[in-house]
């Protein structure tokens, strides 16, 4: 297969392991090729990104000290 081109599984992988570290450039550039071409991942990719941001504001939100007396 060539270097650039992933499938969709290997992409959503990605994806996912792009939360949690920082991807190589050959990756990154790979991901950006396929999300280029592909009609479902850049959905998926959405997904990712609306969890990531709902748990990052449930975190805040859970640091909050609740309100007395209301």
């Amino acid at each position: 297969m060539m270097p650039l081109m992933r499938t969709c599984k290997e992409v959503s992988a990605l994806l996912i392991a792009r939360e949690d570290r920082d991807l190589p450039i050959v990756e990154r550039v790979a991901l950006r090729f396929h999300l280029a071409i592909c009609e479902a991942c850049p959905r998926f990719e959405r997904q990712v990104l609306t969890m990531r941001n709902a748990m990052k504001q449930w975190r805040n939100y859970a640091g909050e000290e609740p309100e007395s007396g209301r």
